[in-house]
């Protein structure tokens, strides 16, 4: 019971990334390589997002990869991570290779 109410409090860190695709045609095969691990989506379609969570163990940089609707591959690199980070992660793909990340990330 003291256990209980003592972890009660206590949350491990985590970031909550969205994948939007407004590049204006389905995107395949969507891949993001974070340290220590990756996740993927089969497809994206136009105007649609993904979410996921993730708790980073180690450090370094991530990068998402996807196919476009003309089957050319895209990798693009986004921001370091560091283990303990915490916050959210927004990945935008645009039209015409635009992709930005917008951070709201700190250590816990």
């Amino acid at each position: 019971m003291v256990f209980t109410l003592i972890c009660s409090g206590c949350r491990s860190p985590f970031i909550s990334v969205k994948i939007e695709n407004h590049s204006g045609s389905a995107l395949q095969l969507l891949e993001m390589d974070y340290p220590s691990a990756s996740f993927g989506v089969d497809s994206l379609a136009a105007g649609a997002a993904y979410s996921y969570r993730f708790k980073v163990q180690g450090a370094g940089p991530v990068s998402l990869t996807f196919t476009d609707a003309t089957g050319h591959v895209h990798k693009v690199s986004g921001p370091s991570l560091d283990s303990g980070q915490q916050g959210t992660l927004t990945v935008l793909i645009g039209p015409a290779d635009k992709t930005t990340w917008q951070t709201h990330l700190s250590m816990q």
